[in-house]
Order: C-alpha cells, then sequence, then structure tokens
C-alpha cells in the first residue's frame, strides 16, 4: 500500500515519529513536508502550500496520513479534484483546544477551530493517547459554545464515531546498546529533567521541591536537559547558580549516544507539567530503567502499571517534594524492569505492525 504523510512541521517530536514509522512500517511511504518553524502560520498557511505541492509533485497514494498542524479542511479543499477519492485520515500528536497559551501568546480558539474543522474535513481520525482523545471531545463543546449561534454541536458525534486511539510509536530499542552505561550507587542519586523550558512543562515546582532538598542536606545530583526554546530562562539560570556542583548536565544534548547514556545512569526521571500528550521522553527514561516520578494527571499514568501509581504519582505540585523526598530516603523503594517491560509495548516494534493493519483498514 502507498501512504502518503504529510506533515507541515518537520522537526523536533513530529519529526522523530516521521521517521521512526518510515523506518518500521511495511508499505511504501511517500513524505511531504514543511520546515519545523512559524507553527502558527503552518496552521493558517501551510494547506495552501502542501495543496500546491501536491499537484506540483502528481501523487497518487491509497491514503494519506497528515498530522495536526494542518488545516485539512483546506487541503482537501484546494486538491478535491485529485484526492475526492483518497481516504484522509488525521493524525493529533497534540491539539490546541487544550494547549495552554503561556504568557506570549493569546490567539484564543483560532487554532483550535482548525482542528475542529480538519477532523471534521477527515475521514478517520487518530489520537496518540486515550487522555488525549478524552480531553479533546471534553473541551471541543466548551470552544463551539463560546460562539454566538449554530454552535453545531452535533458536529461532535459526527467526529467521536470515527476517531480511535492510535499509541505513539517511539524508538526504545535503539536505547539497548547503552543499557551497559548503568546507574552508579557509589554516588548520590542523579535526578533527570528533559522536557523543553517552557512554562507549561512547569520547572518552577521541579525546582522548588530540589530547594527544600538541598535545605535538608540531602545528598542528590541533577542533570538538565531538553530544549531551550526562550531566550532568557531564568529560573534555569537561577538554579544553575544554586545547584551548584550538584548539576552535572546543563543544556540540550545534540549527540543521541550522549543522551541515551545519560538516560541509563539516571536514578530518577521527574516531570511537573501542565501540558503532555502522550510524555514520549519520560517514556524513554523509563525505558532506560529510570524510576518516573510524575503528576498524578495527563496522560502519565498510562505510562506505568496500577500497582507503582502510589510509589511514582504525586496528586499536587506541593507533593513532588514529598515524593521524592521519600524515594531519595528509601522510605519507597521499587524494581524498575517491569517498568521497562511495561513501557516496551510503545516501541516500533509493536507499534508499526497495527499502525500497517490500521491504515489497511481505512483503504478497504
Amino acid at each position: 500500500m502507498h501512504i502518503l504523510l504529510i506533515e507541515p512541521y518537520y522537526g523536533g517530536s513530529h519529526r522523530v515519529w516521521v521517521d521512526g514509522y518510515v523506518q518500521h512500517t511495511s508499505h511504501e511511504i511517500s513524505l511531504l513536508t514543511m520546515p519545523a518553524q512559524f507553527w502558527k502560520w503552518r496552521m493558517q498557511g501551510g494547506a495552501v502550500t502542501l495543496a500546491r505541492l501536491y499537484r506540483e509533485h502528481q501523487y497518487s497514494p491509497d491514503m494519506i496520513l497528515i498530522s495536526d498542524m494542518c488545516d485539512v479542511s483546506t487541503f482537501s479543499a484546494l486538491t478535491a479534484d485529485l484526492t475526492g477519492n483518497v481516504p484522509v485520515a488525521l493524525y493529533f500528536h497534540e491539539s490546541q483546544l487544550t494547549y495552554p497559551q503561556n504568557s506570549r501568546q493569546f490567539h484564543g480558539w483560532r487554532y483550535g477551530f482548525t482542528n475542529y474543522v480538519s477532523a471534521l474535513a477527515a475521514d478517520h481520525v487518530y489520537f496518540n493517547s486515550s487522555y488525549h482523545m478524552t480531553a479533546f471531545f471534553e473541551n471541543l463543546p466548551h470552544m463551539l459554545k463560546h460562539f454566538g449561534d449554530f454552535n453545531e454541536l452535533g458536529s461532535i458525534e459526527t467526529i467521536r464515531e470515527k476517531s480511535s486511539l492510535l499509541s505513539l510509536g517511539l524508538d526504545l530499542k535503539c536505547y539497548d546498546r547503552f543499557e551497559t552505561d548503568q546507574k552508579k550507587p557509589d554516588l548520590p542519586p542523579l535526578i533527570l529533567w528533559n522536557h523543553r523550558w517552557e512554562e507549561e512543562k512547569n520547572p518552577t515546582t521541579f525546582f522548588n521541591a530540589l530547594y527544600r532538598l538541598m535545605d535538608e542536606n540531602i545528598p542528590f545530583r541533577v542533570a538538565i536537559t531538553g530544549e531551550n526554546v526562550r531566550q532568557q530562562p531564568e529560573e534555569f539560570e537561577q538554579a544553575r547558580g544554586r545547584l551548584g556542583e550538584r548539576l552535572v548536565q546543563y543544556g540540550f544534548i545534540d549527540d543521541f549516544e550522549d543522551y541515551a547514556r545519560l538516560l541509563w545512569q539516571s536514578d530518577f526521571v521527574i516531570s511537573a507539567s501542565y501540558q503532555e500528550f502522550f510524555g514520549g521522553a519520560m517514556a524513554e527514561a523509563i525505558y532506560c530503567e529510570c524510576i518516573p516520578i510524575m503528576p498524578d494527571r495527563l496522560n502519565y499514568p498510562n505510562l506505568i502499571p496500577q500497582e507503582v501509581h502510589q510509589s511514582c504519582l504525586y496528586p499536587t505540585d506541593k507533593s513532588l517534594y514529598y515524593l521524592l523526598k521519600a524515594h531519595l530516603t528509601k522510605d519507597i523503594s521499587i524494581k524498575t524492569p517491569p517498568l521497562r517491560d511495561y513501557i516496551a509495548k510503545f516501541d516500533w516494534s509493536v507499534i508499526a505492525p497495527l499502525y500497517d493493519a490500521t491504515f489497511e483498514d481505512l483503504v478497504k
């Protein structure tokens, strides 16, 4: 089967997902992509460019798989004479209906509405996690009721009937060859932060927990990675000064081998995020046998077995400190191999055949 995979924002986690599926699928895949920049313009105008490129390249796929960064309704309208009989599947990595708007963004419902009409225009809609799908349908009525009349609330059920879960695929096995770089029990435990340096990742809660542990002279080391997308990340610079010799890594790691080794050497991986539609960075660290300490919200409960929820999930931001302290002082102790086995189901070796079979059914 020939699949055309359209990605208007070919970078970061979107690119990792595209490349991972291309590498592991049994189908033929052609790519139609745009650079990963100006995300708002990609959602507003990218479909016009993609429609033009579709015509220029004269594609003839059996189906089109397209990411949520594209306005599917516009793309389909501009290529209707060529794609009218081609099934179009929309894949939601994230949705603007529930994506937190930080202090630099005041775009209201504009991009959430693009996600809505894209879902209406697609033949089938896939979400990368059950949490994401639930959140989308819980928030869609709030957006539609915001408008004055003709809210079209009945369209929600139309979208729901053609929606399903199709979990994110991750290249977890690529970490296996670095497994020998294990934890160092003769050193203080290593705590890992591997998220974007953004407000919705809630770094302040993370750093405040570390400062309290420092005040109590509890030994630990810290590795702060993740992409810095801000010019002046003040709370990170402050942490760099206060953590001092405890800080063993500060900043994004370009080299995959170095990053993989860091994951295997870390003892704990922490999240305090307010926004996460799947949690790929946490999943990768769990696979490398880091003990996850995460808020009891978003998709995090779905990344670990039910029996360790109490040991790994904290209910409020203030309780991160207490749960992390309990682990550092050995009041809580859990084994990591079962967590690794649980997360391994998201490896592409498992997920790609599921994608292939799902898309074959869509084309029938």
